[in-house]
């Protein structure tokens, strides 16, 4: 077929059928200061040659998380990931399929997934999972709206060690439904009272740990009080390796779990996809939004997967769905499966060792520097550090001397005083003396 563009009158009289005046009434939830007002600075034609030259001139200007010292976190870490799991995923069954959810011809898919969710649960502490969801901080979302359609009330408090990323999900969602907030400052001392910020009306209380400050929280406290009240606790995790060392969230009274779990399987992938972890009590399974894979028979008896309990907006009227969210992270899943399975009990608790002890060093190393405070003296395997100047312009120095050193809490939450200084650095197993050696050098450099 020809490409028959739209005219003008076409244009307006899809507008006038639809109720708006005019393109831009259509991005009107889009915040005006994100938006772009002219088309990108890029030539309006090329030839394929000049387009690859100058794509990869502007490529060129990155420093890829393979080519330096690397102690960025803040929700996506620099992980190994074997190569066997890159291999598996790539097969053309896995790959190319979309939705391949049919019983009759996708059990290997149904099985897997079962599988993810069976995971998902031992590493949370809960009792159910779904198939995934997008991220990390749609889950966090998600997991909000769930609070409400379980408790009746619409009242969500957030940490203020929660992910400023994850906050602003729960903020659009906030705006859009008309639920009230209750969203504590930025935290990195660890001072807030979470509890004193719960009432009568609070249907969710949204807690991080580690947060986003690197600080491991025990969560107990929070979730009696909240309990106390009717409302429900919410659990946050960015780094699920910490899963393998730290108390489950369930076993401290967490009601809803969500979770990150890039670090498992998934690369930083220029950041995403990724892959979010939802997990739940067996109670509230009637309200955990996504796809969930179910164990059965068959007519013979036989062991077999299907997809149950899907009240999704594919499946049932809009306002009656669980969620609006429309699919999984298939592949990812997978991915994070197939990683965890090689991985085992034991390999996770070794890796999550390597990675606690790499930060331990870290930590050491750079709060003796001069003019360096440690913020965090509980962490997994990231951490907060206080430096003389600017944040920002250090970690700038940072990346000029080829060291990627962390990432400025200010650059995170801009509108949040009291972080201009702050540095949150993150260390993995893929992190060598060498490499912290080179930080080291670097920062004392940068601050001389």
């Amino acid at each position: 077929m020809r490409y028959l563009p739209l005219t003008d009158a076409d244009r307006q009289s899809m507008l006038a059928a639809i109720g708006v005046q005019n393109i831009g009434d259509l991005f009107a939830d889009i915040p005006e200061e994100v938006r772009l007002k002219d088309l990108v600075e890029l030539p309006r034609r090329a030839g394929e040659m000049d387009v690859e030259r100058q794509l990869g001139a502007m490529a060129a200007r990155n420093t890829p998380a393979s080519s330096a010292p690397f102690f960025v976190g803040c929700g996506a870490y620099k992980h190994h990931v074997p190569a066997s799991v890159d291999h598996l995923i790539q097969r053309s069954e896995f790959l190319t399929s979309y939705t391949p959810y049919q019983p009759e011809i996708s059990q290997g898919t149904l099985q897997y997934l079962f599988e993810f969710q069976t995971q998902v649960a031992l590493l949370t502490g809960m009792e159910v999972a779904n198939a995934s969801m997008y991220d990390g901080s749609t889950a966090c979302g998600e997991a909000v709206l769930m609070a409400h359609r379980l408790t009746r009330r619409s009242k969500a408090v957030l940490s203020g060690g929660l992910h400023p990323q994850y906050r602003n999900v729960v903020e659009m969602l906030s705006d859009l439904t008309e639920f009230p907030l209750n969203a504590l400052a930025a935290d990195p001392a660890g001072s807030e009272d979470l509890i004193a910020a719960i009432d009568d009306e609070t249907a969710c209380v949204v807690v991080q740990s580690p947060d986003v400050f690197g600080r491991v929280r025990d969560l107990s406290a929070i979730a009696a009080a909240a309990h106390e009240k009717g409302a429900l606790l919410i659990a946050v995790v960015t780094e699920v390796i910490s899963l393998g060392a730290l108390k489950p969230p369930g076993e401290m009274g967490a009601d809803i779990v969500v979770a990150e779990g890039q670090s498992i399987g998934v690369g930083l992938n220029f950041g995403g996809p990724h892959v979010g972890l939802l997990a739940t009590q067996q109670k509230h399974i009637r309200q955990l939004p996504g796809r969930i894979c179910g164990e059965t028979v068959d007519a013979n008896g036989k062991r077999g997967f299907v997809l149950t309990l899907s009240t999704r907006e594919q499946h049932i009227r809009r306002e009656k769905a669980t969620s609006n969210i429309c699919t999984n992270s298939g592949l990812c899943a997978l991915a994070f499966s197939i990683h965890l399975s090689l991985l085992g009990e034991t390999g996770l608790m070794r890796l999550a060792r390597i990675n606690h002890a790499n930060a331990v060093a870290l930590a050491d190393a750079l709060s003796g520097i001069a003019g360096v405070e440690l913020l965090t003296p509980e962490f997994f395997n990231e951490f907060t550090i206080r430096v003389p100047g600017q944040g920002i312009e250090t970690i700038e120095a940072l990346a000029r001397k080829g060291v990627l050193g962390g990432v400025p809490a200010a650059r995170l939450a801009p509108d949040q005083t009291g972080l201009d200084d702050l540095i949150i650095v993150a260390a993995t197993e893929v992190n060598s003396s060498a490499d912290r050696d080179a930080y080291v050098k670097a920062l004392q450099e940068v601050l001389s």
